[in-house]
C-alpha cells in the first residue's frame, strides 16, 4: 500500500493552460511528485511549471515535484515519440497519461467550413491524442503494474483522453468538433478493449462548457449552451481536473472504457 493515490508518473499534454495546467496542479497537490509537462506553448509550460513549484513551496510538502518540461506538438508523430522517451528517459515509466491537448473550432456550418480549418481541428483533437495515446500505451505494455492505496491489484497505466459532451450530443455550427470529439470517444472506447489484458486502463472525460482561456472571447456566443447546464453556470478546469483525477487513480481499477461527462447536466436537459 501506498500512502498517496498518486506514487507513480503523470504525463500532461496541454499542460501550459486550461484543463491541462488545472490537471497538473492538482496531481502534484494530491501528493504526484513526479510529473510531464507537455506543450507547444513553451512559455504557458513555464508558467504552470512555476505555479506547481510555488504551490508545492506553500503547502510544506516534505519533498519537491520533479517536473519535465517538454515541447510537444501532439500533432507530429516525432515529437510525440520524442515526449514519451524524455518522459521515460528521465523517470523510467508513466502511470497516468493525460491527453488535454485540444483546440475549439470557430462557429460555422459545414458548408462555411475550409479543409485547413477542419484538418486543423482534427489534427490536434483526434490524430493528436490519438498519437499520444498510442506512444503512452507503447511504454504502459513494458511496465509492471504500479502498487495501489489499499493493497488492491493495480495497473500497468491509466490513460484519460479529453474529449467533450459534442461529442455524445451536438450543436448548431460545431460539425469539425463534435467529430472530432466524437472520434475520440470512439476510439478511447475501443482501445479500452484492445488493451484490457494488457491491464491498461483507458477513460475519457465529457467537459460541457467550461471556463478556460479558449472560450473567454467567445463567452457570450456559449450563453444557451451554459444555459442548459441544469446547474445553470459555466464549469471551471479545476472541477474537470477532478474527475480526470478521479479516472488515474486506483480507486478507479475497475472502470474502463467510460465516457464520464462532467457537463453540469447538459446532456440530461
Amino acid at each position: 500500500m501506498t500512502s498517496t493515490l498518486f506514487p507513480g508518473v503523470a504525463l500532461v499534454t496541454g499542460a501550459a493552460s486550461g484543463i491541462g495546467r488545472a490537471t497538473a496542479l492538482l496531481f502534484a497537490r494530491e501528493g504526484c511528485r513526479r510529473i510531464v509537462l507537455a506543450d507547444i506553448n513553451t512559455r504557458g509550460l513555464q508558467e504552470t511549471h512555476d505555479m506547481i513549484s510555488e504551490a508545492n513551496a506553500n503547502t510544506n510538502q516534505k519533498s519537491p515535484v520533479s517536473m519535465l518540461l517538454t515541447e510537444t506538438n501532439v500533432t507530429s508523430e516525432s515529437s510525440v515519440s520524442d515526449m514519451v522517451k524524455s518522459a521515460v528517459a528521465k523517470f523510467k515509466r508513466i502511470d497516468y497519461a493525460v491527453n488535454a491537448a485540444g483546440l475549439m473550432s470557430p462557429p460555422g456550418k459545414s458548408h462555411e467550413t475550409t479543409l485547413e480549418e477542419f484538418e486543423r481541428i482534427n489534427s490536434v483533437d483526434y490524430k493528436g491524442l490519438w498519437l499520444s495515446s498510442r506512444e503512452q500505451i507503447r511504454q504502459m505494455r513494458t511496465q509492471d503494474p504500479l502498487e495501489t492505496h489499499d493493497g488492491r491489484p493495480g495497473n500497468r497505466g491509466a490513460i484519460v483522453n479529453v474529449a467533450s459532451v459534442l461529442g455524445m450530443v451536438a450543436r448548431p455550427n460545431a460539425a469539425p468538433y463534435c467529430g472530432a470529439k466524437g472520434a475520440a470517444i470512439s476510439i478511447t472506447q475501443a482501445d479500452a478493449i484492445d488493451y484490457s489484458a494488457d491491464n491498461i486502463r483507458i477513460n475519457c472525460v465529457l467537459p460541457g462548457v467550461i471556463h478556460t482561456p479558449m472560450i473567454d472571447h467567445i463567452l457570450e456566443y456559449y450563453r444557451p449552451e451554459i444555459n442548459m447546464q441544469a446547474l445553470g453556470r459555466l464549469g471551471t478546469a479545476e472541477e474537470i481536473a477532478d474527475a480526470i483525477l478521479f479516472l488515474c487513480s486506483s480507486k478507479a481499477t475497475f472502470v474502463q472504457g467510460a465516457a464520464f461527462a462532467v457537463d453540469g447536466g447538459y446532456t440530461i436537459r
